[in-house]
């Protein structure tokens, strides 16, 4: 069995829970009501995707994303 690796984005949502995406599969999304549930879920999406790709005989992509933090300077405004 091969492995490859991908990030994932995890973005917490308002109502709770996390939506979560992978850069490198295009549509690849699922969600969880906590980070665990949002991960297996998200393993198991990018699972079902590559099977999807390998039964259409599509190569698998490779994961090329450098996801870097940045730090952002603003000024705080006051609101009247």
């Amino acid at each position: 069995m091969l492995r490859k690796y991908y990030k994932a984005i995890f973005e917490p949502q308002e109502e709770g829970g996390f939506t979560v995406t992978v850069p490198a599969l295009p549509g690849c999304i699922s969600e969880g009501d906590t980070y665990d549930e949002a991960l297996t879920n998200i393993k198991e999406a990018i699972a079902l995707y590559i099977e999807s790709l390998q039964a259409d005989g599509i190569p698998v992509p490779e994961e090329n994303h450098l996801i870097v933090e940045l730090e952002a300077s603003y000024e705080q405004t006051t609101t009247s």
